[in-house]
């Protein structure tokens, strides 16, 4: 009888530990579909690029032999690599990475000082000001594209470097980024700055920037990929490859008589390859950002 009334509790308590194996099951299998969805087109990106037959990529297409090469060759990124000469893909990545670079080291200091100001500053009509900033990434940018084509074109900017990096310096979303981050930043630290005789950018620079790494991951992330990836711009203020980015030149490798596919695969994993490190270096503070955003929401 004691085996029995023993026994009842048991079978109850194996049900649940039972239910919650299959739903970590579940769980572990959505993971693993969702994840192989996301990387499969990369690793279909970079398999073609290491084939040398552009026939043979439009073959593998739709079957399994998309994701398998028996012979890889780096001739395509060879072939694209070369800084002159008919494909001249490397000069192109050159470009890219000036504008990158520059657009992204120059946006962090104005983004940061005008988030700063509008944070801890005693700045009047600061309300308005920050409502305009807001207003301001509302608009979209094709909306405004062409007045600035027509401004940057009698500023004598067209076909450079210039052209494609000041436009995009300020940008409302970055500025009220770094306002929120400073923002919640403690006043303390501003009024114990000024006590010590530092004066409001000594405190900026010495005290608030070093604390908002998050916030500067975060943008040199967002930033970077929204430069990396400009392709409207670059082909209205640009008629030469002399200052023309990596995304308009993989459109050459697209033409009306034929497709060269393998190239354009290979460009395209050059074309990802700094924005991926871009990313990995800043990981950790980018993580963090969002999720104490998160939390904070």
């Amino acid at each position: 009888m004691s085996d029995i009334v023993l026994s009842i509790p048991q079978a109850r308590s194996a049900r649940p530990r039972s239910a919650a194996r299959v739903l970590r099951s579940v769980q572990t299998a959505s993971i693993f579909i969702i994840a192989l969805v996301i990387v499969s087109p990369l690793l279909l990106l970079v398999v073609a690029s290491l084939k040398d037959d552009r026939f043979q990529i439009l073959a593998d297409m739709g079957s399994f032999r998309a994701f398998w090469v028996s012979n890889p060759t780096l001739s395509n990124y060879a072939e694209v690599g070369h800084l002159s000469g008919e494909l001249a893909f490397g000069r192109y990545l050159i470009n890219s990475l000036i504008i990158l670079v520059t657009t992204v080291c120059s946006g962090l200091i104005v983004n940061s000082m005008a988030g700063f100001v509008l944070a801890c500053g005693s700045l009047k009509g600061r309300a308005i000001i920050l409502s305009i900033v807001i207003a301001l990434y509302v608009i979209p940018q094709e909306s405004i594209i062409m007045p600035l084509v027509i401004m940057v074109s009698r500023a004598g900017m067209s076909d450079t470097f210039a052209v494609q990096i000041v436009p995009w310096v300020a940008s409302p979303l970055y500025i009220f980024l770094f306002y929120q981050f400073f923002a919640q930043l403690p006043k303390e630290l501003l009024e114990a700055a000024e006590i010590d005789g530092a004066s409001f950018f000594r405190a900026y620079r010495s005290i608030f920037l070093p604390l908002s790494l998050p916030a500067l991951a975060t943008v040199s992330i967002l930033m970077g990929i929204e430069t990396w990836n400009q392709y409207l711009w670059p082909i209205l203020v640009t008629q030469t490859d002399y200052a023309r980015p990596i995304a308009v030149a993989i459109a050459t490798f697209f033409g009306q008589d034929s497709i060269y596919w393998d190239r354009a695969m290979a460009a395209s994993v050059l074309m990802m390859t700094p924005i991926l490190g871009l990313y990995l270096a800043f990981q950790r503070w980018f993580v963090s950002s969002f999720i104490g955003s998160a939390v904070k929401g």
